[in-house]
């Protein structure tokens, strides 16, 4: 898959890609050094279980370097850290997926 840049649009809560025009974002909210990652919306013309792992795990490594913790309110992106447990340090504490 070809490198994806993250943007992080803080006004509308949301971390966007750009691909071949189609824009795919998961929205978020922030509190107490926590994110909740609430809904993954992703455009049918760019719509591939590659592509969704990809922009999840951009947003994770995103994540991680802020040091904050992941809160996954999103089906998707839960399941994606059920089966990718190298991200699990980022859950805070007491919350098992």
């Amino acid at each position: 898959m070809s490198q994806l840049t993250l943007e992080n649009n803080e006004f509308l809560r949301q971390f966007e890609v750009v691909v071949n025009g189609s824009m795919a974002r998961i929205e978020y909210a922030e509190q107490e050094r926590k994110i909740f990652l609430t809904k993954l919306i992703v455009p049918e013309e760019i719509e591939s279980a590659a592509f969704k792992d990809e922009f999840i795990k951009i947003v994770l490594d995103f994540v991680a370097e802020k040091n904050m913790r992941v809160v996954p309110t999103s089906p998707e992106i839960a399941g994606f850290l059920r089966k990718n447990k190298s991200y699990k340090d980022l859950l805070p504490v007491g919350i098992k997926l």
